[in-house]
């Protein structure tokens, strides 16, 4: 058995030839996954010829540097994907973030009078500004603003907070609204039902017991038929009157109109929704705003500065780098003397503003320049949504490529493709590859050529 186990190659005669091929891969990474994969050929009893035990080696450590985080091409048909970094950052943002970071900076310093300073203080002004509101403050997602407002608002005393059983909705990655109000101390009054929800309905739930009413706004699906729910500004007078706050959940945080964008209806804006009566409002830096992971909770001054000052935020407060891209992504925002500047420095407003004919003359662009064999190219109109649970029943108009490369599987080409240097993420639709271009930026077309090139040629690793 012993020699039979001498057939496997040792550590540093694989080594060397895949720090060549995998240079990203640290030395110690490496030989773990060797051997990790060497390790579990001598378990198994089975050893394969030499060729065989390389294949699978070079295999298992192609996936392992699959797992880095690393530029990708997204030509999934999804503008905000959550799985592929959401809202892609501002040319200024990258700037900010490598002048501001490379070495020291003033986070936490007053350069007015050379004592500490309070954290974020400069963007949250602007943010405030942007939102049309008394105050504001970051935390590190939309979830932890809302998980914030709970525990700043909740008492043994007023325990209670009231929300419509059609507003209980699941956002990403399996959470649910009311896991998280419940982990904040909430005790839960539903009011109405799953697709009616009265006033009425709120003003009986209103007790000594409620901290306050919360409104969450239904983004990522749709209510349609024998449907009713109440606005902010009704629930706004009810809440007056009963002295308890009101809180919207806002989800995408949209600051543009979003409206302005073919195909695509209006989504509400944290100003509109100020303006209309809540007391605060929570959504995310990263979806519609066009910035980095973070929730923004913006509101009453008052109440913002008892959020800050609980303990908790300590914990969900922002690092200097998300800081630094939000605070150049909102200064953008509100340097912009018109829609159009927005349109052509923001790189979410640029995907959302391509016109269909623009997408079709890269499409032809693109194909005229493959000229790559055992590969055939189709261009064809395509949906492309908007993603990050926003605006679910709006579509943008796009264009795709469908990539068929002489008998290969769709799933085959797409696992070629997402191994490529850069990788390319691009869709299944009706047993056909596809490519659709409204996310794919301009000045990566030329990366897109190269890439149906190379899936084109064989790839052990796919």
């Amino acid at each position: 058995m012993r020699s039979h186990l001498r057939q496997l190659p040792s550590v540093e005669k694989v080594i060397l030839p895949l720090e060549v091929e995998f240079p990203h891969v640290p030395r110690p990474a490496l030989a773990a996954v060797i051997r990790k994969a060497l390790g579990d050929l001598r378990d198994s009893g089975q050893i394969p010829p030499l060729p065989e035990i390389l294949a699978g080696i070079r295999s298992a450590v192609h996936r392992f540097d699959q797992q880095r985080i690393q530029p990708v091409i997204n030509a999934a048909g999804v503008v905000i994907h959550t799985n592929l970094g959401r809202a892609p950052l501002a040319p200024c943002a990258l700037e900010d973030l490598q002048s501001n970071n490379s070495a020291y900076n003033s986070l936490e310093f007053d350069l007015s009078n050379g004592e500490r300073g309070s954290r974020g203080s400069y963007v949250e002004h602007n943010l405030a500004l942007l939102c049309g509101s008394d105050a504001a403050l970051v935390v590190n997602n939309c979830a932890a603003g809302l998980f914030l407002i709970l525990h700043g608002l909740i008492t043994k005393a007023r325990p209670e907070v009231i929300i419509s059983r059609g507003e209980l909705v699941q956002i990403g990655g399996g959470f649910r609204i009311p896991e998280i109000l419940e982990s904040a101390g909430a005790v839960l009054r539903e009011v109405g039902t799953t697709n009616r929800t009265t006033l009425p309905d709120y003003a009986k739930a209103v007790s000594a017991k409620t901290a306050l009413i919360l409104k969450v706004h239904r983004s990522n699906f749709i209510m349609d038929g024998f449907v009713e729910s109440v606005s902010t500004r009704e629930l706004s007078s009810l809440a007056r009157k009963h002295r308890v706050p009101l809180a919207e959940d806002l989800g995408s945080g949209a600051v543009l109109n979003t409206a302005q964008f073919a195909g695509l209806e209006h989504e509400p804006t944290p100003a509109e929704v100020l303006k209309q009566g809540a007391d605060l409002i929570c959504f995310s830096g990263d979806k519609l705003l066009g910035g980095p992971q973070a929730g923004i909770v913006a509101g009453n001054a008052r109440r913002v500065g008892t959020l800050k000052r609980n303990p908790l935020f300590r914990a969900l407060r922002c690092d200097k780098l998300v800081l630094t891209a939000l605070q150049a992504t909102v200064d953008l925002y509100l340097k912009a003397a018109s829609a159009s500047d927005l349109l052509a420095t923001l790189p979410l407003a640029r995907l959302l503003s391509a016109s269909v004919e623009g997408l079709t003359e890269r499409a032809q662009a693109i194909a005229a320049a493959v000229q790559a064999p055992d590969v055939t190219l189709h261009i064809h109109p395509a949906s492309c949504q908007v993603g990050g649970g926003t605006l679910p029943r709006s579509a943008l108009p796009s264009v795709a490529i469908q990539v068929q490369i002489s008998n290969l599987p769709p799933a085959k080409i797409a696992g070629r493709f997402r191994s490529g240097h850069p990788p390319v993420v691009g869709y299944v639709e009706r047993n056909r590859f596809c490519l659709d271009l409204r996310t794919v930026f301009p000045e990566q077309d030329r990366l897109l050529v190269e890439a149906i090139r190379q899936a084109s040629c064989s790839n052990p690793a796919s």
